[in-house]
């Protein structure tokens, strides 16, 4: 293989799916150029005639979706299930920020002496660094928003999921978007990931991934006060009272970790339960655990496929241990990255696998007394993306989700991500807010005018 090329692996098979070019920082330079250059005729267009062309990527989108999906299906190995919803959110995202582009406005600020006006002004050209668990969604998170802000956007996928990401770009000018005006460039992220965070021609960054790398990326772009938005690890908390439906939050309980195989930053991993009920829950969870369908992520019955890579699996493994206690549910023999669903109990909260961001399907059960223990556990982290309560108190469902320091929580329900509502993270989870109906203004620059009227 070359050496500015990079083999794409199907996980559930380790087989070759494709191969894709890798950018060098000359390529990344010249990149930025000419997305300067298309962005100076985007920004100047007319609201309408942006959102309408945004409107027409939603929906060449649409009429991609199944094809979108079975290539995520092939490249990071999610059931197609999944894949399916992945490709739908990216049309949704579109679509909502189309529906922005014409309320992207200023304000009328009253002075003495004249007329105080702001503008929101486009940043100019964003880099978008997009992971590899969520690569469709993710990557949408940062161009629909940047494009419908005026920008334009040169888009980083990930290593080993570059498919989706180059196939969006083709239907991007297959709806119409100017040339050069949404790019992909695959490549390594020590290579085309730097030139793009250290170029000046480069407004802002938008990175998903781990906190190691965010760190990096937030310090490389403090030398040049570049903005930066950062959505990075988690080590979330599942926390069941005792007055919980217990039916339902053990139901509940395994796809809230094992969901994309555990790699989600919003993965509840950390299962906290009240002693008074820990082993009534844990009787209900461990059979619940081992009925997981692993296997085939194209099989419409499957609910967990593969890890993403070798690297990755055993990272995963590293922290399963002989002498840890632990139910495990099934995998598939044979070729590919498999790990079995797992649930890890008689640990304390600072062993590695409790404490630390797996990134697996790999869980652990902890017990806590009453509501203050409950909140320090669930505190006891660096993290603070996401998490969830159950619980049939209303009073205790507002206490604790106002004491918890994570960016989105949910009550008797593990959902963390819409795309008409804010998400990120506190402490190391993260910098900034994506999505929802402040998306787009996070892309901007605010300038105040004023106008004297004296004569």
């Amino acid at each position: 293989m070359h050496p500015l090329e990079h083999q794409v692996l199907n996980p559930a098979t380790e087989e070759v799916v494709a191969t894709v070019p890798a950018a060098t920082a000359a390529d990344v330079d010249a990149a930025v150029a000419r997305a300067t250059a298309a962005q100076r005729g985007w920004a100047a267009a007319a609201p309408a005639d942006r959102a309408r062309l945004l409107r027409r990527f939603a929906a060449v989108v649409d009429e991609h979706v199944e094809e979108l999906a079975q290539l995520e299906v092939r490249e990071a190995g999610h059931t197609i299930g999944n894949a399916r919803w992945e490709a739908g959110n990216v049309r949704d995202l579109l679509e909502f920020a189309a529906g922005g582009v014409e309320r992207l406005s200023g304000r009328q600020i009253p002075v003495a002496g004249g007329l105080d006006v702001t503008f929101l002004e486009p940043l100019g050209v964003i880099g978008v660094i997009a992971p590899w668990n969520f690569p469709m969604p993710i990557a949408a998170w940062g161009t629909a928003p940047a494009l419908a802000a005026g920008n334009a956007v040169i888009l980083k996928p990930a290593e080993t999921t570059p498919l989706t990401a180059l196939r969006l770009a083709e239907l991007a000018l297959a709806a119409g978007l100017p040339e050069h005006l949404f790019q992909v460039l695959p490549g390594a992220g020590p290579v085309a990931g730097d030139a793009l965070v250290e170029h000046p021609g480069v407004a802002k960054i938008v990175f998903t991934g781990s906190t190691r790398v965010g760190k990096q990326i937030m310090a490389k772009c403090a030398d040049r006060v570049k903005r930066v938005t950062l959505e990075l690890g988690g080590k979330s908390p599942n926390i069941v009272f005792a007055d919980a439906d217990l039916e339902a939050a053990a139901a509940a309980a395994p796809m809230a970790f094992l969901d994309n195989s555990g790699q989600d930053c919003c993965a509840r991993t950390r299962i906290l339960v009240q002693r008074s009920v820990y082993d009534d829950f844990l009787a209900r969870l461990a059979p619940a655990i081992e009925k997981v369908v692993v296997g085939d992520p194209a099989d419409e019955r499957t609910e967990m496929g593969p890890l993403i890579s070798r690297a990755q699996l055993e990272r995963v493994r590293s922290y399963v241990t002989d002498d840890l206690t632990a139910v495990r549910g099934s995998a598939p023999d044979g070729p590919g990255f498999w790990y079995p669903p797992t649930l890890v109990t008689g640990v304390c909260a600072t062993a590695p696998v409790a404490a630390e961001e797996v990134f697996g399907p790999v869980a652990v059960v902890l017990p806590f007394e009453d509501e203050e223990d409950a909140v320090r556990l669930a505190n006891a982290t660096e993290y603070g993306l996401s998490g969830s309560l159950w619980t049939r108190d209303v009073g205790r469902a507002l206490r604790v989700s106002r004491a918890v320091r994570a960016g989105n929580l949910s009550v008797n329900s593990h959902s963390s991500v819409r795309y008409w509502t804010p998400f990120g993270g506190y402490q190391q989870s993260g910098l900034g807010r994506e999505l929802g109906p402040d998306a787009l203004a996070a892309f901007t620059e605010t300038k105040n005018v004023f106008i004297s009227t004296e004569a």
